[in-house]
């Protein structure tokens, strides 16, 4: 037998006592993971079974880096809404809890990017640098955080700057039959705010790809884009992405919303996102209502839209303008969703098929336009020039369809109805040129004092665009009072006549 070598043990002790120290030293958390796995896969949704845990709305992780929404809880499964593509999904695949619900990247970094709902580049310029990230569902700011309306938006439209005011911190519909011009409209506001301190944010839902394209190229084109985020989903995309499309575009827009700044949102159009969320419904067997739109559409966008709102001061002053799109059928407002979203907005422009197919734009009915917020925020000046422009104008539409019996007018009729006839044509604006304050005010007054009445109807254009023109040569500090909540000056008004009637003379005698 031989002696124990004293050198071994001494190894073997310190190998143990290392080991026990590791052990000792390993504080790593254990926690509880959650895997179910997929019962069926339909259209965007899924079924899933084998999580007991999971909350509603929360985000959950399917394989090949596809994530979805929990919708339904029902007792013996989960109907979840897919977000991207779900071709490659089957039954009895796994899917694991993430414990949060679906959030945005936020940031400065996004301005003058195109990006997908979740955050992902699509304009091939890298990955987007965000400063942290937000819930897509967050509750709307509650009444006592929220301030008056008081500073007018400017769109750079006449016909509504005019007669149907956007004051910061409103929500105006904008609503119309297909090709109508709404898209444009609300782009041309897109283009105008480029001469304020105003973001901007546009969310294309379920679009095409050449309509977005365009979109985004004329944002380039006027130099607009690099104070624009474009949110994207496009109409062969996942309806889970248009589902969120607009809550999303809503979150990164507050971020800068609550740093005090002001910012415009468009959604185009909330038809599309209805329409997803009807498909998403019926999929998961929720009860159809009215036109088989499940009755919480109106809740839907009753959210999205409350979110919209002027910040008090303390807290930051900030405003969020919305500007949702709808698509009605052969003018019908009375349908479900475009009832529902009347009732939820502060105002609508609505746009008319009829006076598009004759020409003028942009084809605003005024008569069936509102806004119910905007007028408390418009400049002195504008409340000023305008006086009874839109009683006159809609005085001139009634006797214009009277007129076309054929009836023999009296001479007070027919001056109203050509008076009418040049404010119709000076209203009118071709796409992509937003106007400044200064250059509508001068119009306005014109019109308002009848110097446009003298000018036959084929030369309106113009000699409106000489009135505009001529405004270049107004003194800075005459500008800045005409643009100023200051009570309006009879001196400046005076000023914008003269102006107008000389740019007006020469214009006849060329």
């Amino acid at each position: 037998m031989t002696p124990r070598d004293p050198s071994l043990g001494r190894a073997v002790r310190r190998a143990f006592d290392s080991l026990a120290a590791a052990r000792g030293t390993d504080a790593g958390p254990l926690a509880p993971r959650e895997v179910g796995h997929v019962v069926t896969v339909s259209t965007g949704v899924a079924k899933v079974s084998g999580l007991p845990g999971a909350g509603f709305d929360e985000l959950l992780r399917f394989p090949n880096d596809l994530m979805g929404i929990a919708f339904n809880l029902d007792e013996d499964a989960i109907g979840v809404v897919l977000l991207g593509s779900f071709w490659d999904l089957h039954a009895g695949d796994p899917v694991q809890r993430t414990g949060r619900v679906m959030d945005v990247p936020v940031g400065a970094g996004l301005i003058g990017r195109v990006v997908d709902p979740l955050g992902r580049p699509l304009d091939g310029r890298g990955a987007v640098v965000s400063s942290g990230r937000l819930p897509i569902e967050r509750d709307a700011a509650p009444i006592m955080d929220r301030a008056p309306v008081t500073v007018p938006l400017q769109t750079g439209t006449k016909v509504i700057d005019a007669l149907v005011p956007v004051g910061r911190g409103q929500r105006e519909l904008i609503l119309g039959d297909r090709q109508t011009g709404k898209t444009t409209l609300a782009l041309d506001a897109i283009l105008a705010q480029q001469a304020d301190d105003v973001l901007c944010v546009y969310c294309a839902i379920g679009q095409r790809a050449s309509a977005v394209a365009r979109v985004v190229a004329t944002l380039k084109r006027h130099d607009a884009l690099r104070r624009t985020l474009v949110v994207v989903t496009e109409g062969d995309e996942a309806p889970g992405l248009q589902y969120i499309a607009p809550f999303a575009a809503t979150s990164m827009a507050e971020h800068f919303v609550e740093q005090g700044r002001d910012v415009l949102i468009v959604y185009d159009d909330l038809t599309h996102h209805a329409r997803a969320y009807r498909e998403l419904s019926l999929l998961l067997r929720r009860p159809p209502g009215r036109e088989a739109f499940p009755g919480d559409i109106f809740y839907l966008h009753a959210r999205l839209l409350e979110r919209s709102t002027h910040l008090a001061p303390a807290r930051g002053g900030g405003s969020l303008t919305a500007l949702p799109i709808i698509e009605t059928e052969a003018q019908d407002i009375a349908a479900y969703v475009p009832t529902n979203l009347i009732s939820i907005t502060d105002g609508q422009i609505d746009l008319s098929p009829t006076l598009f197919a004759l020409g003028v734009l942009p084809a605003v009915d005024v008569g069936r336009s509102v806004s119910r917020v905007g007028g408390a925020a418009q400049r002195p000046a504008y409340r000023a020039a305008v006086g009874d422009l839109k009683l006159a104008y809609a005085q001139f539409e009634e006797l214009e369809a009277f007129a076309r019996f054929g009836t023999r007018l009296d001479a007070r009729t027919q001056h109203i109805i050509e008076h009418g006839r040049r404010i119709r044509g000076c209203l009118q604006q071709m796409e992509g040129a937003p106007i400044d304050l200064p250059a509508q005010l001068a119009v306005l007054e014109a019109l308002a004092a009848g110097l446009f009445d003298d000018v036959p109807l084929e030369r309106i254009a113009s000699a409106e665009a000489a009135v505009r023109a001529a405004t270049a040569t107004l003194p800075p500090h005459r500008r800045a009072r005409l643009a100023s909540s200051a009570p309006s000056r009879a001196s400046d008004r005076q000023a914008l006549l003269t102006l107008a009637r000389d740019a007006l003379s020469k214009a006849g005698e060329a």
